[in-house]
């Protein structure tokens, strides 16, 4: 066997260098994401709605309230000033309905033992941490491959994520953590730390880790091993909360669906009537809802075509060998995919920041599929990025066309359905790279030897 090549002093001066250029960039999205995030929060009239719907709920458990009762929670929430007067209709129900499962209190009520004021701080400054720090840690990945693509993909997303600090949603959180174990298990370093990340992903938004959940589950061998560790790390973590629910709210299970269904008849989450919006819904319901305004049909249609891609996913993943490269191809695909079948909004999307290793790792390898990875992860940074969506939102309301006109609506249509499109093709074009041909190792790609077997699929 001959032995490895190794770089020479140039290529090695080279690959520093551009790992300071795309770090450069990194930092530059990242001053970018905490000045606008700041400054727009501090702007804002109705800032960190979702934290406070995390927030007062999590306090009336604290007071022996009951946190799935509209009334409790409106009670402890006035009483402490949580609902300002420039609070609207939408606003106030995402504070006082609670929508979060009972094993998210471990991690909120801590929180909810402190006044707001250094509560939200605390939120705040722990939102924007570890989603920078998540990031980078994607961008380090990525960095062993292409660091400036790297750089440039992981900074522009950064930049453009600021409705993170504003709405103070946990996906930030979630998501950041999501990260962070994807990094310690396949670097397994830290896995501890990366267990109890995962764990608490699971805790607080399911809908955000579980697919993440799933593929280590399913890859079998040491990832399974840490997909069953993070399990029982989240039952052990949620389950006093689940008992502590159970005690305060006997009734929690009813009251949490009532809940979800008011979301739903108010119009807030209705796919029908979605609106271009920062925070709008994502899911491919808002698609099909165009065409059959009847949940009875948009529904089993949005879960037959994702379903599909699912079973495909899932399939490729029990048939084929866990590796460094096929999990960013998997992790890429089912991050774009996940978001479809049921309920998010547009800051769950920055779950796409696990696509930048797979995207940087097919450039590398040049040629019609490198540059499609490029422009189909670009596009949908871009159609997802919350600067963009601005400027978009601002066009189209500038251009004021009249509500009866084809042409607005065809506008409206366009904006709605720009990100669970861009998302559909993006798990599309992933699944098809994670399905198409055993890829080469990426020990291979980051040392610079040619490679033996492409990792693209052949293109007629």
């Amino acid at each position: 066997m001959a032995a490895p090549s190794k770089r020479s002093p140039g290529v090695k001066l080279n690959m520093t260098k551009a790992r300071l250029d795309g770090l450069y960039f990194f930092l530059f999205g990242c001053v970018l994401f905490l000045l606008l995030g700041v400054g727009m929060e501090n702007a804002a009239p109705t800032s960190l709605t979702d934290f406070r719907g995390l927030y007062y709920p999590a306090r009336c458990l604290v007071q022996h309230g009951d946190p799935y009762l509209e009334r409790d929670v409106l009670r402890i929430a006035q009483a402490q000033g949580g609902i300002p007067a420039s609070d609207g209709e939408q606003e106030r129900q995402v504070v006082t309905q609670n929508v979060y499962l009972p094993t998210a209190f471990f991690f909120t009520v801590p929180f909810a033992m402190l006044p707001w004021g250094p509560a939200h701080l605390l939120w705040m400054a722990l939102t924007a941490g570890s989603f920078i720090f998540a990031s980078f840690l994607i961008w380090d990945l990525g960095a062993n491959v292409d660091p400036i693509l790297s750089g440039v993909l992981v900074g522009f997303l950064v930049a453009n994520s600021e409705v993170l600090i504003i709405t103070g949603n946990a996906a930030g959180i979630v998501i950041s953590f999501c990260a962070v174990a994807a990094w310690c298990f396949l670097r397994e370093r830290f896995v501890l730390a990366g267990i109890l990340c995962l764990a608490v992903g699971l805790a607080l938004k399911p809908q955000d880790a579980g697919l993440v959940w799933l593929y280590f589950l399913l890859a079998g061998g040491l990832c399974r091993r840490r997909a069953l560790q993070s399990l029982l790390a989240t039952v052990a973590l949620g389950l006093p909360g689940v008992l502590w629910v159970g005690h305060v709210a006997p009734h929690w299970i009813q009251e949490l669906h009532s809940n979800l269904q008011a979301y739903s008849v108010r119009g807030m989450n209705d796919p029908a009537r979605a609106i271009p919006s920062l925070v709008g819904a994502i899911n491919l319901q808002t698609v099909f809802s165009a065409f059959w305004n009847d949940p009875r049909i948009y529904n089993p249609v949005t879960y037959l075509v994702c379903g599909a891609l699912l079973l495909v996913w899932i399939f490729i993943t029990l048939r084929s060998r866990p590796s460094k490269e096929r999990t960013w191809l998997a992790l890429a695909s089912i991050a774009a995919l996940s978001m479809l079948p049921v309920y998010h909004r547009q800051y769950d999307s920055r779950l796409l920041l696990l696509t930048v290793p797979a995207c940087a790792l097919l450039w590398t390898h040049r040629g019609i599929i490198a540059w499609l990875a490029i422009l189909v992860t670009s596009t949908a940074f871009v159609l997802t990025g919350d600067l963009p969506s601005m400027m978009l939102m601002g066009l189209f309301h500038h251009l004021h066309l009249p509500a009866d006109r084809l042409s607005a609506r065809i506008g409206m249509h366009a904006m709605v359905f720009r990100t669970p499109l861009i998302l559909l093709i993006t798990g599309i074009f992933y699944l098809w790279i994670y399905a198409s041909r055993r890829p080469t190792s990426l020990a291979a790609a980051e040392s610079g030897r040619p490679t033996e077997t492409p990792i693209v699929p052949a293109v007629p």
